[in-house]
């Protein structure tokens, strides 16, 4: 993992942390990483159950809450 990688992998676990908890997180660890978790299956039942429009005013107000600002994007 290059040190930029690891960089953002720590920022993105403490963000995590900070919202749910240290117990959460290693839950959630936990669960992602078990062989029955199935990532594109997930993402799948979750935007299955959503409409265009909730989709829409979801992505929305994350622009709104997290700007661009003319920041490159990191590409991985």
């Amino acid at each position: 993992m290059t040190n930029s990688m690891s960089a953002t992998v720590s920022r993105c676990m403490e963000a995590v942390r900070d919202h749910v908890g240290t117990v959460e997180l290693e839950a959630f660890i936990y669960y992602i990483r078990s062989d029955s978790f199935d990532y594109t299956k997930w993402q799948r039942e979750h935007y299955d159950n959503k409409t265009p429009e909730e989709i829409f005013a979801s992505l929305e107000a994350h622009s709104a809450q997290h700007p661009f600002k003319g920041k490159k994007a990191m590409i991985i």
